[in-house]
């Protein structure tokens, strides 16, 4: 297994463009031996590096069933992630990782789950999306909501009619400022927990913005879903990965180390706290 502190080489061997200004790669370790044996948990991530530039933390959005193929979506924000949106198919890029715990994929099974997302918040539940349908015998109805500002923010369009075809899966859409080819619901993605039909007994994930899973967080509590089984990826400021640099710290957590995935009891008394 791949150590923490070492930067291995992978080949970018695909490159997908899913808006304007992100994009998602396809990579394989060079080194056969680190490809056998890297493993990773869907939620986690991996610290991507521009050679000669910098590193960024980026989900995994694969599927952990095939490790040696690596699938991140980038959105391009600032110095290295601008040097990442020249990458192209042959391109060898450092990679080390994975990093975090993961969803909580194993407490979920045999449950209904509720999948809420905002903004460019999907990219990190591609992936524990995809590990269910390959296994959707294990596990109950899939509500999959998501939310965005502008019709023009919605990635993965095929992805989302894709999923609306899956068995026992339903998809709800929403924006806050519609044009005239958007045909879902309108405004901020908690407003769609009125259609939401998902048992008390349900598991819910989120990632997105922190005051939607906030607010999302105590709708779904309201619902009757306990504190236990709500979680949220907390994807801020994670810079060296192994708690070392401080940037992350959550109080007396660290995000790279004790999330990215936290349950929302553990951080409910946090999230009270302006600014923190």
């Amino acid at each position: 297994m791949p150590t923490p502190y070492m930067t291995h080489p992978a080949r970018i061997i695909a490159r997908r463009t899913e808006t304007a200004g992100i994009h998602t790669f396809t990579m394989r370790f060079v080194d056969r031996a680190v490809r056998d044996t890297y493993r990773f948990r869907a939620g986690q991530f991996n610290m991507l590096y521009a050679y000669g530039v910098g590193e960024v933390a980026i989900s995994i959005v694969s599927d952990p069933a095939d490790p040696g193929t690596l699938e991140h979506t980038i959105r391009i924000a600032g110095r290295a992630t601008g040097v990442m949106a020249k990458w192209d198919v042959g391109d060898v890029v450092g990679v080390r990782g994975p990093y975090g715990n993961g969803w909580p994929v194993e407490q979920a099974r045999g449950r209904d789950i509720v999948i809420i997302t905002g903004g460019l918040g999907c990219a990190p539940v591609v992936g524990l999306i995809n590990y269910i349908f390959r296994r959707r015998d294990q596990y109950g109805e899939l509500h999959i909501l998501h939310g965005v500002k502008t019709p023009n923010d919605l990635l993965y369009r095929e992805r989302f009619d894709q999923w609306r075809r899956e068995p026992r899966t339903r998809v709800y859409l929403t924006t806050d400022h519609p044009d005239k080819s958007w045909h879902y619901r309108i405004g901020v993605v908690t407003e769609l927990f009125d259609e939401l039909g998902a048992p008390p007994s349900s598991v819910a994930m989120m990632c997105g913005p922190e005051v939607m899973m906030r607010l999302a967080a105590r709708s779904l509590r309201d619902k009757g879903i306990d504190e236990n089984a709500i979680f949220l990826s907390m994807e801020r400021r994670m810079e060296c990965a192994v708690g070392l640099c401080g940037h992350c710290q959550y109080r007396e957590r660290f995000v790279c180390k004790d999330g990215p995935v936290f349950s929302y009891r553990a951080l409910k008394e946090l999230m009270r706290v302006s600014g923190l």
